[in-house]
């Protein structure tokens, strides 16, 4: 888990559309796995995105990174710091943000999308799958949505009720390919036939349809044949 969700919050520095914004996690497995996350987020390797060593490179820009260190911000006042990446030296003049981790207690701290290296964990009972379920139908959003289970009826079970286009279970929620893949959202993250499906190409194409009722024309012959000028 703590591997996928590493490569799904922070690879391309979270700046993928299907990137992990959320973090759910049953709260019988989370003091644990809520270590491990920390542990593993210190060893990411912030820097030059031209380096093999370099796990998380920069954000796109100035005002993204503005944006996020006001989010953090926030964050820290109104939920619970896991961890928080320190910048090495040598990203002073970039566009750095270090990747991080806060614990929420619900969705509805989230009133849009955050674009970047930034994940939110939220608690849960078993017994309130279906009310997490809800909650991110309820978002509106419905790009990626990642399960990681042991059971296959669980996984199903989410599988059936989530409006989301692409669901991925027990690996990192980050993979397809356009043109590849099938790859597509539901509510505000898109909607139509997927990018790579079977239907994607109608879509980019004009039809047009040109009739001529010959019967109405009779012997003209002029609309038919080419003027030799």
């Amino acid at each position: 888990v703590v591997r996928d969700v590493l490569r799904s919050a922070f690879d391309s520095a979270g700046q993928r559309c299907s990137a992990l914004r959320v973090l759910f996690v049953q709260e019988e497995v989370a003091p644990r796995l809520l270590e491990l996350l920390a542990g593993a987020m210190a060893e990411l390797e912030i820097g030059d995105p031209a380096l093999l060593s370099t796990d998380m490179g920069p954000v796109i820009d100035a005002p993204a990174l503005e944006a996020l260190q006001a989010h953090a911000a926030r964050m820290r006042k109104q939920g619970k710091v896991i961890y928080e990446a320190a910048l090495p030296p040598g990203t002073e003049a970039g566009t750095y943000f270090p990747p991080c981790a806060y614990e929420i207690d619900s969705l509805a701290r989230l009133p849009e999308e955050v674009f970047g290296p930034v994940l939110h964990v939220i608690r849960y009972r078993a017994a309130d799958l279906d009310a997490v379920v809800d909650a991110i139908n309820d978002s509106g959003y419905g790009l990626t949505l990642g399960v990681h289970t042991r059971v296959e009826e669980t996984a199903a079970r989410i599988r059936a009720c989530a409006r989301v286009g692409n669901t991925y279970v027990n690996r990192d929620m980050i993979g397809a390919v356009v043109g590849v893949q099938p790859f597509g959202g539901e509510g505000l993250s898109g909607t139509g036939p997927k990018s790579g499906g079977p239907h994607t190409l109608l879509r980019y194409a004009l039809e047009r349809t040109f009739t001529v009722n010959t019967a109405a024309v009779g012997g003209n012959a002029s609309l038919y044949t080419l003027d030799e000028d």
